[in-house]
């Protein structure tokens, strides 16, 4: 039966570690003959912690992304990566934000032109600027919400 928790296979990470700490130790005490056979059951150990290791880390959720395991295997840090990804979607966010900003600022100023042009639809342009503020109001409590923070 293998265990499901990330504990246990944290254990099992630390046998294989403690294996490999034991046959480092047995090579540098190298007698001869008589440490083969150690040395022999030692691999063993540790070829069976490893296929212990093997069974219960793919019995948890994948949980991380293959980019970030790519990253990792070509020796980069991960953190690194986290945060490039994050300053990325900082930007894109910034890049929309600056859009939508200058598209209200059109909207209010194409309103005020066409109420210049137009006197007589100055209801109508009111109702579409306070509809569009309306559902742009809501738009930004929905961001909020889904950043977690409160206004």
């Amino acid at each position: 039966m293998a265990p499901k928790s990330i504990d246990a296979v944290d254990d099992h990470i630390k046998d294989v570690i403690q294996d490999l700490f034991q046959i480092q130790v047995a090579t540098h005490n190298y007698a001869g003959p008589q440490t083969q056979q150690e040395l022999v059951r030692l691999i063993t150990q540790l070829a069976g912690s490893l296929a212990i290791l093997s069974d219960d880390a793919s019995a948890l959720p994948d949980q991380i992304p293959p980019e970030i395991i790519d990253y990792v295997d070509s020796g980069r840090n991960p953190d690194i990566y986290t945060r490039e990804f994050v300053e990325l979607v900082q930007k894109g966010n910034q890049y929309l934000k600056g859009r939508s900003e200058a598209l209200t600022g059109f909207r209010d100023a194409l309103g005020e032109e066409m109420v210049k042009a137009w006197p007589e639809m100055k209801t109508d342009v009111d109702n579409v600027l306070q509809s569009s503020h309306t559902e742009q109001t809501k738009r930004e409590e929905t961001v909020v919400q889904t950043n977690g923070t409160s206004t």
